[in-house]
């Protein structure tokens, strides 16, 4: 077995691609429409070739409680790898994003956290 999906609830999927495209630098692989949604993947250009980050809508009830439950205890939704967080904390805040995290030791690794600006905390980590 590999991953091939793993997803994200977003409580806007427009905004959600155009943060995590300009901002983070995700290129967009996959945009069909499904109704009032859309099946919406990311990936990383620096990341494995067929690996997608689904966008998918918060719009069941459950999704929306889980989402907002794991944010207000702290929680990221999901983490990135990067060979720099110190180098994208100081990018990503200069392109105004917020985070609840500064680059902090823990243990072997360096993590960061930020608001993605559609619902959810992601980490971002290195080593």
């Amino acid at each position: 077995m590999k991953i091939v999906f793993s997803g994200v609830f977003v409580d806007d999927q427009e905004k959600a691609l155009q943060f995590y495209t300009q901002v983070l630098g995700f290129e967009k692989k996959t945009d069909i429409p499904m109704g009032e949604a859309r099946w919406l993947t990311v990936t990383s250009p620096e990341g494995a070739a067929g690996v997608e980050l689904l966008l998918e809508p918060n719009t069941h009830p459950a999704a929306k409680a889980f989402q907002k439950a794991i944010r207000e205890d702290g929680i990221p939704m999901t983490s990135f790898a990067s060979s720099d967080v110190q180098g994208e904390y100081e990018r990503l805040s200069a392109l105004g994003v917020s985070f609840t995290v500064t680059p902090t030791t823990a243990g072997p690794t360096t993590i960061a956290i930020f608001d993605d600006s559609c619902g959810n905390l992601i980490q971002i980590h290195q080593g």
